[in-house]
């Protein structure tokens, strides 16, 4: 199995960004990643203003994957992430949905203890690994801390195990980057981090031809997900709409009415993040409502 080292990472996902590996679709492969700090965060005593901004949010790779060219869809599934046993967490002045309130820089060291992230002596929560950053390569450059129609740093909580994610291709092979795993993260990550952490993720590649997609889509053992990201919430918000309407659409063959009417009562709009330089949102579709949907 290929392994993809945590030295060969990337700080900008770019269609100039040569790839580290080449995997033929179906083949799985192991992204190792360092966190959203490059690892600088050690102890409580090591804050924020420490850390090199130029080494924000690496990306693992790229992975070219055979075959794959712009117009087609690459499939990634998030076979296993297998997370360190600490995590950090930063409150940072003037960052995050919280920054304007918050005076004093803090680190708060996060344990991760037979499957539990420990908050302090009585708080301790199931851990949830998620990757917040993974994308393919875009047509023009874009920092891996921002989010876009290629993925990026979409920070979505069920990016996770058994999740399944479609992302548009741009440049031949894709060119795939993962990185910034979360321990586990709320949905917002409010606070500019989840519990920030390096890892391992085992993923399998896949394309398909000639599919159309604008956006990122993920499928889950029960719904289907569009993901948008845009300057503000209310612009999210209707992109992600509008592409699970044009996805019902497309695939059922009802009206605008009726497809509309159909995710008035079974789709739900859900917060991804808020603190990137675009915000995420994503439409959740039950798969339950009697269609057969595939991408």
């Amino acid at each position: 199995m290929k392994i993809i080292r945590d030295d060969q990472v990337v700080y900008a996902l770019s269609p100039e960004n040569p790839p580290v590996a080449v995997a033929e679709p179906g083949e799985e492969v192991v992204f190792e990643t360092k966190d959203c700090f490059s690892n600088q965060i050690r102890s409580e005593k090591d804050l924020f203003a420490s850390v090199n901004w130029a080494t924000i949010n690496p990306a693992t790779g790229p992975l070219a994957v055979k075959g794959a060219e712009p117009g087609d869809v690459l499939v990634v599934d998030v076979l296993r992430i297998e997370i360190a046993s600490q995590g950090v967490m930063v409150a940072v002045p003037g960052l995050g949905a919280l920054g304007h309130l918050i005076s004093e820089p803090e680190t708060k060291v996060i344990p991760i203890r037979e499957g539990k992230a420990l908050f302090n002596e009585t708080v301790a929560f199931p851990v949830k690994p998620m990757i917040g950053v993974i994308g393919t390569a875009p047509e023009k450059e874009v920092p891996c801390g921002t989010p876009g129609p290629h993925g990026g740093n979409m920070d979505t909580r069920l990016i996770t195990e058994g999740a399944r994610l479609y992302l548009p291709v741009f440049v031949p092979g894709a060119n795939l980057c993962l990185g910034d795993l979360h321990a586990v993260m709320g949905d917002g990550e409010v606070v500019v981090c989840g519990v920030e952490i390096p890892g391992r993720v085992t993923v399998r590649v896949d394309v398909r031809k000639a599919r159309r997609l604008d956006s990122p889509m993920l499928e889950t053992s029960d719904a289907w997900y569009t993901i948008a990201s845009a300057k503000d919430l209310d612009e999210a918000a209707q992109m992600a709409l509008e592409h699970m309407l044009a996805f019902v659409r497309e695939r059922t063959g009802l009206s605008l009415n009726h497809a509309g009417m159909l995710l008035s009562i079974a789709a739900h709009l859900e917060i991804s993040q808020v603190v990137d330089p675009l915000k995420t949102v994503r439409m959740r579709l039950p798969k339950s409502v009697g269609y057969n949907f595939e991408v």
